[in-house]
């Protein structure tokens, strides 16, 4: 139901349950998850039906709702295995569903009638006529089309009944496409994207061969050596598209006034670190308005310096204030902006030998003698450094290469479980300070 001027709903992507577990801590107010099936990230971790019943339970203790994406376009030969799944998710209660298929919300409906169903911006919703037209089949919430103003928006708000809900995304990639209808992937790469197959060529690094004045020639990826691809160029050019990020950190008040409930959060594919740069940051932000528009503002520089500390592009507004411009695409790189890495996040406080350790699953290589910073929920930042690592049996290590490696970090400043330990990059220990190995050797920080 929406509210004039309430604070929307802050809606974190989840890709399996301890990044749900992540969402949840950092300031979540629903997650949104993705079975091993009907789901537009095939690719990415995604749940089984085990952990969503236990990410379900979980984020429901604590009192966050979970939505679940259903949210292919269907064939035929889908349609049975969906009536099964449907029926596993009607009686693990999330919720809500989000859809795009007119059949699959035709089966949810009869199959699953007691949980909600969202229409996904998959189901392309860029005018007040499809709202009410989903709202008059029984949605209680529509996803807006990416390609959506704020101006529109407001139209959309004013000519649809306060029982339905409005949700939009706020942050993350865009798609080179019509709302996530893209054929790039299937031409290039023979995945289908609307099957959650997608291989993201639009971000691809592509290198042209042909002769001067040719009006065909071919493409070569730089991670597929040998794997020629054609592309034709018409009398404006060749175009390979790779957008900047959306980013509306600094625009939330304009989104509470055009009657948006719920704000999305790109990133079903991102690791806990992405989760809780985003949560956090957007968290902070819609209290701070909450308590007053003065104290937003004035927090405005430390949004903009958090919603950094993680792996992102460059930002743009996305169609929020028009159609963008030349300067919302960037044209020579297709990488990230990498201020920080993601390390671990704590999973357990233990006590050895009166000190205490995090235990972590290792996620990127680190060593002892480094500066790490402890990144919290509630918002501070604690740097220390790492004295000592020790292996599950205890085995003090000079360094942690092996990605997935339980590990125990000596930590001198408080921290509790969830918190998330980052290194901030081109940031050593200030002047490479020495450190004794566990084998008596003294050397510098070795990253």
């Amino acid at each position: 139901m929406h509210r004039q001027g309430a604070i929307p709903e802050l809606l974190i992507p989840a890709s399996g349950l301890e990044t749900l577990k992540v969402a949840v801590h950092y300031g979540a107010d629903a997650v949104y998850i993705g079975g091993e099936a009907f789901s537009l990230r095939a690719k990415a971790r995604n749940f089984t039906e085990e952990e969503m019943r236990l990410g379900v339970q979980y984020a429901h203790d604590h009192g966050v709702k979970v939505y679940v994406t259903v949210n292919i376009l269907a064939h035929n030969q889908d349609l049975e295995e969906a009536d099964a799944y449907l029926a596993f998710l009607g009686a693990l209660a999330p919720d809500a569903l989000l859809v795009a298929d007119p059949g699959i919300f035709t089966r949810a409906r009869r199959i699953c009638p007691q949980i909600p169903l969202h229409i996904s911006t998959q189901a392309n919703n860029v005018n007040y006529e499809t709202f009410l037209f989903w709202h008059a089949l029984g949605a209680e919430r529509v996803v807006c089309g990416r390609e959506l103003s704020l101006s529109e928006i407001r139209q959309i708000r004013d000519k649809i009944p306060d029982s339905l809900e409005i949700e939009a995304f706020v942050h993350g990639a865009m798609c080179i496409s019509y709302s996530g209808r893209c054929l790039l992937s299937n031409f290039l790469a023979g995945r289908d994207a609307n099957h959650g197959e997608c291989t993201h060529p639009c971000r691809w690094q592509y290198h042209l061969s042909g002769q001067d004045g040719e009006r065909e020639a071919e493409i070569e990826e730089e991670t597929r050596p040998g794997e020629r691809m054609r592309v034709f160029e018409n009398e404006r050019g060749t175009f390979l598209f790779n957008s900047k990020d959306l980013c509306m950190i600094g625009h939330i008040p304009e989104m509470v006034e055009a009657g948006i409930d719920s704000l999305k959060i790109e990133g079903r594919m991102k690791n806990a670190l992405y989760v809780a740069t985003a949560a956090r940051t957007y968290r902070k932000a819609l209290d701070d308005l909450a308590a007053g528009r003065e104290i937003y503002e004035g927090k405005m520089e430390w949004y903009q310096k958090q919603i950094r500390d993680c792996t992102f592009r460059p930002f743009t507004t996305g169609f929020f204030f028009g159609k963008p411009g030349p300067d919302a695409q960037i044209y020579d790189s297709n990488t990230y902006e990498k201020t920080c890495t993601y390390l671990g996040c704590v999973q357990d406080i233990v006590q050895i030998d009166g000190c205490r350790y995090l235990g972590i699953t290792q996620k990127n290589k680190f060593c002892v003698g480094e500066e790490a910073e402890l990144m919290g929920t509630d918002g501070r930042d604690q740097r220390f450094v790492i004295e000592e690592i020790r292996s599950e049996k205890g085995e003090l290590l000079e360094s942690a290469p092996h990605p997935q490696q339980k590990l125990y970090v000596k930590c001198a400043v408080p921290a509790e479980r969830y918190d998330i330990i980052r290194r901030r990059d081109s940031k050593c220990t200030g002047n490479r300070r020495q450190f004794l190995t566990p084998k008596g050797e003294t050397r510098e920080c070795c990253r």
